[in-house]
């Protein structure tokens, strides 16, 4: 039997930590298999992937340039939550599944946005800010303008793993919670505590807008400047999601003109930004360099769960976390196991 081969771009990540492929060749020990790095640039990436069995993405764009070259790819797998390095679609009409991570960093993530939600509310770097500045005695009266938390309300823009567990975490402090996903049946929500809301409800009741929607086409500038006209004065806008959700220009504008208050982002519309994006000049905005996921055990986590997806593929069953599942009826994929790790296609 040939050696199951796996290309990936040489030297492209998102993160620093270690390195090489010892965590995600865990899995495939025992397997007639290897990781081979190709160049990143298009065409020489494509002359070392075209007849890989798999694709290990990341740093680098899959479009349709790249997989329409693929003569014998089985899977695509990423290393992330989101998918939109890869043209799903593309992969879809090709037959090759697209694996992610969907469920390793939802803890890290939801942490991430009730400490931008609370370090926004309590305007955190503000009264560290009046400290540094020998400005004491204007932290309490600053804060004496502000509610208490208690009864506030959080609405949530999309309703997934990271926004329940964003629900999950703001309860106990007693926020009033909805949230807006129009592919989430009522009852999920009302069975977690939550109230269904339409988007414009969403943003014209809620203190606190956290937005979660993936990076999919269809949520592309999903939140725009008649949304950002929607919020209350006195509201807070967290992103821990995607910054191409949200049109950027509308959310500045609100931002300068004072739409609503202030502003915690993990994400942008360009990342790493211009130097000159207004955002990083604003005094209501807390940022961070899309870190939401980071955790000491965000790399192992990760390329293990890589490393699983590619060997279930090499032993030809089906992965778990498959984003594109319509791909098991075409008929080049009939063949496989419909079962990977107790999991199929619809499960």
């Amino acid at each position: 039997m040939a050696k199951f081969r796996i290309v990936t771009p040489a030297g492209a990540s998102f993160t620093t930590a270690g390195g090489g492929y010892d965590l995600e060749s865990e899995p495939l020990a025992g397997l007639d298999a290897e990781i081979v790095e190709a160049p990143t640039d298009t065409a020489g990436f494509i002359a070392a992937a075209r007849d890989a069995d798999a694709i290990y993405a990341k740093g680098i764009p899959i479009g349709a340039d790249i997989i329409r070259e693929l003569k014998n790819c089985k899977v695509i797998s990423l290393g992330s939550v989101g998918v939109d390095s890869v043209d799903v679609k593309a992969a879809t009409e090709a037959g090759i599944p697209v694996t992610n991570v969907p469920d390793t960093f939802i803890e890290e993530v939801a942490d991430h946005a009730m400490m931008l939600l609370l370090a926004t509310f309590r305007r955190c770097i503000d009264q560290d800010r009046m400290v540094r500045e020998g400005r004491w005695k204007e932290g309490r009266p600053a804060l004496l303008k502000i509610p208490r938390l208690m009864g506030q309300r959080l609405g949530l823009v999309s309703f997934g793993r990271v926004a329940r567990a964003v629900a999950r975490r703001a309860k106990p402090f007693g926020l009033i919670i909805s949230a807006y996903d129009p592919f989430v049946d009522e009852t999920t929500m009302i069975e977690a505590g939550v109230m269904p809301a339409s988007l414009e409800q969403i943003m014209a009741e809620s203190d606190f807008v956290s937005m979660h929607a993936p990076a999919r086409p269809e949520c592309n500038a999903m939140l725009r400047e008649e949304h950002f006209r929607l919020m209350k004065k006195t509201a807070i806008f967290i992103n821990t999601g995607r910054g191409p959700t949200v049109h950027e220009e509308g959310l500045i504008k609100a931002l300068q003109e004072g739409w609503f208050a202030y502003a915690g982002l993990d994400v942008l519309e360009t990342e790493p930004p211009s130097h000159n994006n207004p955002i990083l000049r604003m005094d209501n905005v807390i940022l961070s360099a899309h870190t939401a996921s980071a955790s000491a055990r965000f790399d192992e986590a990760r390329k293990r769960r890589v490393g699983s997806e590619l060997a279930l593929v090499a032993q030809g069953k089906w992965p778990m976390s498959c984003v594109n599942p319509a791909v098991f009826q075409n008929t080049k994929l009939r063949r496989w196991q419909p079962v990977g790790m107790g999991r199929g296609p619809n499960s």
